[in-house]
């Protein structure tokens, strides 16, 4: 009888504790990508660093180089800080 309370007992505990993060929002994500790139990091992923331009609101073309969007988005950073 007791039973079905524990599991909701434990249920909420799984779920408070072990709930996933918050999405961070676009300008973290960049911010993120930037400090691991002067970090030494490489972008392996070229997509990933081209949804992260275009979630700041950049247009971003299939061709352009990845060296080219990090410097957007780099520039775009910037321009946030400026107004905060």
């Amino acid at each position: 009888m007791g039973k079905p309370a524990a599991q909701g007992f434990f249920a909420r505990l799984r779920a408070r504790w072990f709930a996933p993060p918050a999405p961070l929002t676009a300008n973290a994500r960049a911010r993120q990508l930037v400090e691991a790139i002067d970090r030494g990091g490489i972008p392996l992923i070229t997509a990933r660093v081209n949804a992260i331009a275009r979630d700041l609101g950049l247009e971003v073309s299939r061709k352009a180089s990845v060296e080219d969007t990090i410097a957007r988005i780099r520039l775009a950073l910037t321009r946030v800080a400026e107004h905060d």
